[in-house]
């Protein structure tokens, strides 16, 4: 008998690097780096319910791509979880992943997947737990997965693990594209010709998408160049974003999702309009970023 109460839905938000500087390298081989990251409204979603039995089922566009066995990091997060807090407090429950992101694009999807059956099953479990625990799991699973907990503008230091959150920044309007090309991170990592860069510049006081846009222009993402090394087809997303307007295109990430900065929603949605419509086998998106607290939603 199915003893579900009902399920609810969380969204799993695209992670957007805006800059990405790669600062150093631990003795253990993880990198140092200093990232100005935006979420996006954009991105997966992930039903919750409680049931007979644990079910784990994959829909959406990128559903073929994704593992549905205990290596996928949404099965990790709630095995991580119902470890961390005890068996009787966290009965079955039926997970179903809406996958509309690229697998493996560098925009955190899985990370982001994993954030959302966390935020979610602590809501579903009704568990007395906080921020700074639920981070802690979030760590234990990847390293992107504090900062998709938090799911709103910061700077992540460290090896992505340290969080500064960042005030007064306005929503952007945002193209994502994605030429249907892998790349993978380790290869990137590996290529770099120096890991010892300069951090991140100060922030402007106050973000828009002016002042972001100068500020960009002295950033840069490291991993790009050799990513479009690896894969050219990076680099002519990166043109067609430009073609359409974009005033600041780069790649997310270890790629091959690119982003183009766009003055507001609607021309971003015009923009879309036009890659798509010259190159309707690859991944493009419209979309809008998650604003800061307190800060401006509209764009």
């Amino acid at each position: 008998m199915d003893i579900h109460t009902g399920s609810r839905t969380w969204h799993a938000h695209a992670k957007i690097n805006l800059a990405l500087h790669v600062t150093g390298r631990r003795p253990d081989g993880y990198h140092l780096i200093e990232s100005l990251a935006v979420f996006t409204r954009f991105g997966d979603r992930v039903e919750i319910a409680l049931a007979e039995d644990d079910d784990f089922v994959v829909s959406g566009r990128y559903a073929p791509a994704v593992p549905v066995d205990a290596s996928n990091l949404v099965l990790r997060a709630r095995d991580a979880l119902r470890q961390a807090v005890g068996q009787e407090k966290t009965p079955p429950v039926s997970i179903k992943l809406e996958k509309n992101l690229p697998v493996a694009s560098g925009v955190g999807g899985g990370s982001s997947d994993a954030a959302a059956v966390l935020r979610g099953l602590v809501e579903i479990w009704a568990l007395d737990i906080d921020g700074v625990e639920l981070a802690r799991i979030g760590l234990s699973l990847g390293a992107d997965v504090p900062m998709c907990l938090a799911a709103k503008p910061l700077v992540a230091r460290g090896i992505g693990d340290e969080l500064s959150m960042v005030p007064d920044f306005s929503t952007l309007g945002l193209v994502l594209v994605n030429p249907g090309r892998s790349v993978l991170t380790a290869d990137i990592f590996a290529a770099l010709a120096r890991r010892d860069n300069e951090a991140l510049p100060q922030l402007p006081r106050s973000i828009d998408f002016h002042s972001l846009r100068n500020w960009l222009e002295i950033t840069r993402n490291d991993l790009e160049p050799a990513a479009i090394a690896m894969q050219p087809a990076i680099g002519r997303a990166l043109s067609w974003l430009n073609k359409a307007g974009s005033g600041f295109s780069r790649m997310s990430g270890s790629g091959a999702t690119c982003f183009g900065l766009f003055e507001t929603g609607n021309v971003a949605k015009r923009a879309a309009a036009q890659i798509r419509g010259r190159q309707p086998d690859w991944f493009v998106a419209a979309t809008r970023s998650i604003a800061s607290e307190g800060a401006d939603g509209q764009n």
